[in-house]
């Protein structure tokens, strides 16, 4: 019986020590601000999110109106960073910047923001545009899909948990010389 307790609270503790199920990266800002209406076209383009990003996947790309593409070359990635160079914007109106990362638990994150340019080539003019929306609240659906990462991932612990646990009282049973059968209090003749 004192093996039984034993193999229980070193599974339980197993179980405590066991790493945090990590959850998909969530953007938490960029520059320029998602909606933002600029004056000057920017030079280049910066998403940051709440965790470290991983190296070689990122993919950010800059979208006019008319569906022309405005990024300049691959982006780059530093931690929490993402950086793409941007072409000189020509024309005024809705710009929209779609990401594509692999986040710290290597999961791919794809997501956009936009934003409206106020004038021809950069010059400052009311065009009365109204921002660009990244769809229905993007911050909320980045939320929603970090918080569902991770559930995943602490399920699949879970299950070893309970496998080792399983496991180490099926030797403590065998071990300590007592059997299903003899459970019951009846002693061996």
């Amino acid at each position: 019986m004192r093996r039984l307790v034993t193999v229980l609270l070193l599974a339980c503790a197993a179980m405590g020590i066991a790493p945090p199920a990590q959850a998909h990266n969530v953007l938490i800002g960029s520059d320029p601000k998602d909606g933002a209406t600029l004056s000057a076209p920017p030079a280049q383009i910066t998403l940051i999110f709440d965790q470290p990003v991983r190296q070689g996947y990122a993919q950010i790309g800059v979208t006019g109106a008319d569906g022309s593409a405005w990024t300049d070359g691959a982006a780059t990635v530093s931690a929490e960073r993402v950086t793409v160079k941007v072409k000189p914007l020509k024309a005024a109106g809705a710009y929209v910047v779609g990401y594509r990362i692999l986040s710290s638990d290597g999961h791919p994150v794809t997501g956009k923001i936009g934003f409206t340019l106020g004038g021809a080539a950069g010059a400052p003019q009311d065009t009365g545009a109204a921002p660009v929306q990244a769809g229905p609240d993007a911050g909320a659906a980045a939320a929603e899909a970090a918080a569902n990462g991770g559930a995943g991932m602490a399920v699949v612990w879970i299950v070893a948990a309970l496998l080792v646990l399983a496991a180490g009282t099926a030797v403590a049973l065998r071990r300590s010389g007592t059997r299903p059968s003899d459970a019951g209090g009846e002693t061996r003749a």
